[in-house]
């Protein structure tokens, strides 16, 4: 029993010495939570407002508080003015540096009593009753606006700490309180449940202002997180579908070499065996790789599973744009197609670009502005192929703009089609009111051999 006393009153005697350290780190050392200022990112659009409030507010409890540290009947002294100014001067800096105002508020507080001690008459200030002894508690009004201040700033640093550093404010505050009003029992001083009242709700309140923050601070940061995972994984559907196409087009390829190499002895008289070796090889290496391509990318249509008449339509080419643009007119959309330059055979895999970009740009204009009619300009060029889609004002709002956030699926699936050849793609608004997209697919150098 005895041990066991003893090391209690060794831990007690350690957490005895801890407590200054400890205190000089939860209200001094650590820093409190910092608040975006005017023009920087999630700034709150309510601290200018609220801080106009403040400074109104603390002007107004300053008269109060002259009133309070100068006696009935006497006048204004000027160190009665200087204390409630400075008190009131804290009280606003603790918007900016609230452990700070609230140490200044604490120890402004201790120096209004000993001034109220000092400067107190012992007789009444009034030339009939002048040998009347009478004590400060009936010249001086209750410090309700020094009580009111000290709140404020206690309310301020419960805005911008945790609730612990704010929890022991409170109780130092409380402790000052229970001191003062023993030291100086002739001096008028707020009730203890009077000051337990205004403290606590100013911590309460000032603790749950903070959490409100905080709770939406996550909100935000979270449907950050959402919309970018969401905008990822548009990527990636995008990319997936992308894949799924150039592989026919792949496959298609590598099987035409495979029965081009196979034909080909046939087409020479007289072949020799190295000829009939290397085409074999060929033939070999194409099969081999068609095979790899399908175990690697047919993962990609075991996600969605296509229909068998669907695995086996051919992939779309410029040569349907005139149906497509037919199937968005019947819809009730006006679009005019229009070409320019000299049409000459294109890799399949720019053809399937083009028709997918100018399918997702219409399907834009149907969904983001109704009512508008578009413009579809393909131009043939030596270097490559220019698509062009403008659209006019809507008419109307479109109610997808207003359901939809982040990243448009389309224009993300355009940019990945449009970087996969090596072109560039430019969106944006038109003159007018309206939309224009305009991506170049190069045709020479290095894509010519792309799918």
């Amino acid at each position: 029993m005895g041990a066991v006393t003893s090391t209690r009153a060794v831990r007690l005697r350690a957490a005895v010495r801890r407590a200054p350290r400890a205190l000089y780190e939860e209200l001094w050392a650590a820093p409190a939570d910092r608040v975006p200022r005017m023009g920087e990112a999630g700034a709150p659009v309510w601290r200018p407002v609220f801080l106009v409030m403040l400074v109104i507010t603390a002007v107004g409890v300053t008269v109060i508080r002259t009133v309070e540290l100068s006696p009935h009947g006497a006048a204004v002294s000027g160190l009665a003015v200087l204390l409630a100014v400075a008190q009131a001067a804290v009280l606003v800096a603790g918007m900016g540096r609230p452990v700070g105002a609230w140490w200044a508020a604490t120890a402004l507080t201790v120096v209004s009593v000993l001034v109220v001690v000092a400067q107190a008459p012992s007789k009444l200030p009034y030339p009939l009753v002048s040998m009347v002894p009478l004590s400060p508690q009936v010249l001086y009004p209750s410090p309700f606006a020094g009580a009111a201040l000290q709140g404020g700033a206690l309310f301020l640093l419960a805005l911008r700490v945790r609730p612990r550093r704010a929890v022991a404010a409170l109780v130092l505050s409380m402790a000052l309180a229970v001191f003062l009003a023993l030291r100086t029992p002739p001096v008028p001083h707020i009730g203890l449940a009077a000051s337990v009242l205004v403290f606590s709700t100013a911590l309460v309140l000032g603790t749950a202002l903070r959490s409100l923050r905080l709770a939406r601070q996550d909100l935000v940061d979270q449907v950050e997180l959402t919309a970018d995972e969401r905008a990822r994984r548009t990527l990636l559907e995008e990319r997936h579908r992308i894949a799924r196409e150039l592989h026919d087009v792949v496959a298609h390829h590598m099987s035409v070499i495979s029965i081009q190499a196979q034909v080909a002895p046939h087409l020479v008289k007289d072949p020799s065996d190295e000829l009939k070796e290397n085409l074999t090889g060929i033939r070999e290496n194409a099969l081999e790789a068609l095979a790899e391509l399908r175990r690697v990318l047919g993962v990609l249509r075991s996600e969605e599973a296509p229909t068998q008449s669907a695995r086996h339509t051919p992939q779309p080419s410029l040569d349907r744009l005139g149906a497509l643009v037919a199937s968005v007119r019947s819809a009730g959309m006006a679009v005019t197609l229009a070409t320019t330059g000299e049409p000459r055979p294109l890799p399949p895999g720019v053809e399937l670009s083009a028709y997918r970009i100018v399918q997702e740009a219409l399907s834009n204009v149907m969904r983001h502005a109704p009512g508008a009619s578009a413009r579809v300009e393909i131009g043939h060029r030596a270097a490559g192929l220019t698509v062009r889609v403008t659209n006019t004002a809507p008419l109307r709002p479109s109610l997808a703009s207003h359901a939809s956030h982040g990243v448009r699926h389309g224009l993300l699936g355009m940019r990945e089609r449009t970087t996969m050849l090596g072109g560039d793609l430019a969106t944006g608004p038109a003159p007018g009111g309206g939309w224009e997209v305009t991506a170049i697919l190069p045709v020479t150098g290095d894509t010519e051999d792309l799918p």
